[in-house]
């Protein structure tokens, strides 16, 4: 049977080339955690040496966080680290977009023509948050779920044991969270497969788990001689209001219509694909998305020091329950119908989106016109006005700090320090409890419980530890303190000097 437009090479190739799109133009791909992680790239790049050296230990260890870390770090002897985070980010969207044809074609014997409707989760929330270890491990559960039906049909089992004995751990290096979702779906999968080919439930679960038990590796690097990397608060249980806003957020953008215009088209397609006598859902891809949607359920918000865990696992189970819906036999005209409504939605929100990060690349580079101010290898106390949740499109500027520290190898309170989670250490002890991340947040009063109160900071924090005080977001004069005194301002951000009289000695203290 002669292949159909959507199924051709050139359409795949031309998906993969939207994909990167939104990414061409921004200078720093507009994700909210991103100018922190180029912050952390700067760091490991440089560690042990300059004046990073005295604000941030590194302490080098194997953990399942590190995906884009290595890659630019990689990349760094020819790029510098923001256009190795650059490229090393476009790649995820086009990875994730590719993995998900391959797997629709696995699946199905033929790329269906709703699969252009699942393309856009790509760039859903968990990436707009810029979680990019998180979406480049997500992404190669996309292509390890396809290589792992690739293997299935055309090569002995035991070559696939052996090839996913070695991908797993890989995916758990880029990410732990991607690494266990690799083995829910490809279990779940297998489970299917087996019960497709005339195997009873039981006997095929228990192969199936026997399948997958290669790929349990990095469990022994977790518990042994990492035991930090099980440290960490966990809780926040069945958080309906949470889960209902993660659901509400699933292409979270810049303009709230449209997203949930979006989300509504997905809710349509799932209840049609249910419904309708003419649509079909394939088992392979049904079932594993069933299985993602109840551990979305199940998960809490906060799993060992990681946060929006369960929110983590909608979006590649929603691609997965997309993915499976094709047309009945025999309904030509209605697949050519559902390929170009498809291919009209992905091409729209691609649109969309390029315009939604050119926007917020210019918002994002406003803030950053007080960088040139501050000094190489200085101290500076960062306070961000973070917007309520309520305000869909916010600017983006909460980790906007981690691009000084690229830039001007400053000590700033941005940077992640979680056990058993990042490589990085403040040696400032005396900062705290403003020498890291969340204490640069500033919430709406009474938004989070126990966070940030702007004028305690300003009035509380250590004089010997910050040389300066930048504002992002607040207006100039806002720091109100005889011994601060303004050196730039914007109108929505300022720097701010600390008069040394109140310290004897601007030495760092280091440990």
């Amino acid at each position: 049977m002669k292949a159909c437009w959507w199924q051709s090479r050139a359409f795949v190739a031309v998906c993969l080339t939207l994909s990167v799109v939104p990414l061409l133009w921004p200078a720093i791909p507009p994700l909210t955690d991103l100018p922190g992680h180029i912050g952390r790239y700067r760091i490991l790049s440089e560690a042990g040496q300059g004046p990073l050296a005295a604000h941030f230990g590194v302490r080098w260890a194997v953990i399942g966080n590190l995906g884009v870390d290595l890659i630019v770090l990689a990349l760094h002897p020819v790029l510098d680290v923001e256009p190795a985070a650059k490229l090393a980010v476009m790649a995820i969207p086009a990875l994730s977009m590719g993995g998900m044809l391959w797997l629709a074609r696995e699946a199905h014997g033929r790329i269906p023509p709703t699969a252009a409707f699942a393309l856009p989760l790509a760039y859903g929330w968990a990436f707009q948050l810029g979680f990019v270890n998180f979406c480049l491990a997500q992404a190669l559960v996309f292509v390890g779920l396809a290589a792992w039906l690739y293997l299935a049909r055309t090569r002995a089992t035991w070559m696939r044991i052996v090839a996913f004995a070695v991908f797993a751990p890989l995916v758990w290096l880029c990410h732990s969270f991607g690494w266990a979702m690799l083995g829910l779906f490809a279990g779940i999968v297998e489970w299917r497969r087996r019960i497709a080919a005339g195997e009873r439930v039981l006997p095929a679960l228990l192969r199936a788990g026997a399948m997958v038990a290669p790929m349990a590796s990095p469990v022994l690097l977790m518990l042994h001689g990492h035991a930090d990397a099980l440290a960490g608060d966990t809780g926040d249980w069945f958080d309906w209001g949470a889960k209902l806003q993660w659901v509400i957020a699933l292409f979270r953008e810049r303009w709230k219509a449209w997203d949930v215009a979006g989300l509504l088209v997905m809710i349509a397609l799932l209840y049609t694909g249910i419904r309708s006598p003419r649509l079909r859902i394939s088992g392979l891809l049904g079932w594993p998305a069933l299985a993602g949607l109840a551990t979305f359920i199940l998960l809490p918000r906060l799993f060992q020091g990681g946060a929006y865990v369960d929110m983590r696992m909608l979006a590649p189970s929603l691609a997965l329950a997309i993915l499976a819906i094709a047309p009945a036999a025999g309904e030509d005209r209605l697949a050519a119908r559902l390929a170009g409504l498809a291919t009209m939605f992905f091409v729209a929100r691609i649109a969309v989106t390029t315009l939604a990060f050119a926007q917020l690349a210019e918002a994002q580079a406003r803030p950053l016109r007080a960088v040139p101010v501050l000094p190489i290898g200085g101290t500076v106390l960062t306070l961000v006005n973070e917007p309520p949740a309520s305000r869909w499109g916010n600017d983006r500027l909460t980790h906007i700090a981690g691009l000084a520290i690229a830039r001007r190898r400053i000590f700033t309170n941005q940077q992640w320090a979680l056990a058993g989670q990042q490589l990085v250490h403040p040696r400032h002890p005396r900062a705290a409890p403003f020498d890291r991340d969340p204490s640069h947040i500033v919430y709406p009063p009474g938004m989070v419980a126990g966070s940030t109160d702007f004028d305690v900071a300003i009035r509380t924090f250590d004089r010997c530890s910050f040389a300066l005080v930048w504002t992002i977001g607040f207006p100039p004069g806002r720091a109100q303190a005889t011994d601060l005194s303004p050196v730039w301002s914007d109108g929505a951000s300022a720097v701010y000097r600390v008069r040394a009289s109140r310290c004897l000695s601007r030495s760092p203290s280091v440990r």
